[in-house]
């Protein structure tokens, strides 16, 4: 039975739709860093998918080449997830989704170093005969958070991020989001076989103590 860190990990990945606070653990990322709006059918962020992907299969298949990774076990590979903000603006403005600039990243296994990730840039890059340079190993320490499952459209994310900061408030913290410290969302769901309106999204924001 493969790993399936969404299953494994419940507390980070299937939140209930009630706020919550939770510290996450360092994890490191395959990422990908770009800005514009995410909807453009030719944009970077299509694109930065693509690769991700690619480079996340070339990891989960190594046990097939002679790249043998130490401590490796099969596995489901994880959600896609981004980080977002805006220039200029605290939180996020739904309203002008041109201006986002993103890190689109996939969770690595613990057991995947820099040296695993590099030669599986690689080997994708070879295999598959497409330029993977935009792909980075990206390490992220998340620590003290507000999070919550929204359901629904992304358009109807304000709604939750309300509620969040609501809840968040009266817990005694603060939101602490910088250039350090992003909105984070983790995807569930498949945008291409899943109506709007049943898509699961966590929606994450980094908080402090009041």
């Amino acid at each position: 039975m493969a790993f399936d860190y969404k299953k494994e990990y419940k507390e980070f990945y299937m939140p209930k739709d009630k706020p919550s606070i939770v510290t996450v653990p360092k994890m490191s990322f395959i990422a990908v860093r770009g800005s514009g709006n995410p909807n453009r059918e030719d944009g970077q962020y299509k694109q930065a998918i693509g690769s991700l992907y690619g480079i996340a299969f070339t990891i989960k298949m190594s046990k097939k080449t002679d790249h043998q990774i130490d401590g490796y076990f099969d596995y489901v590979v994880p959600p896609l997830e981004g980080f977002w903000w805006q220039d200029g603006v605290n939180g996020i403005d739904y309203a002008h989704k041109e201006n986002f600039n993103w890190i689109s990243v996939i969770r690595l296994p613990d057991f995947v170093t820099k040296e695993d990730f590099d030669w599986a840039v690689k080997e994708a890059t070879t295999k598959k005969k497409q330029d993977f340079s935009n792909v980075e190993f990206f390490t992220y320490d998340e620590g003290l958070c507000v999070q919550c499952m929204h359901v629904g459209p992304y358009d109807d994310e304000p709604k939750t991020v309300d509620m969040m900061h609501g809840f968040m408030e009266d817990e005694g913290y603060v939101l602490d989001i910088t250039k350090k410290r992003l909105h984070h969302e983790i995807y569930l769901s498949d945008v291409r076989k899943v109506a709007p309106e049943r898509l699961k999204t966590v929606i994450r924001h980094p908080v402090r103590k009041a």
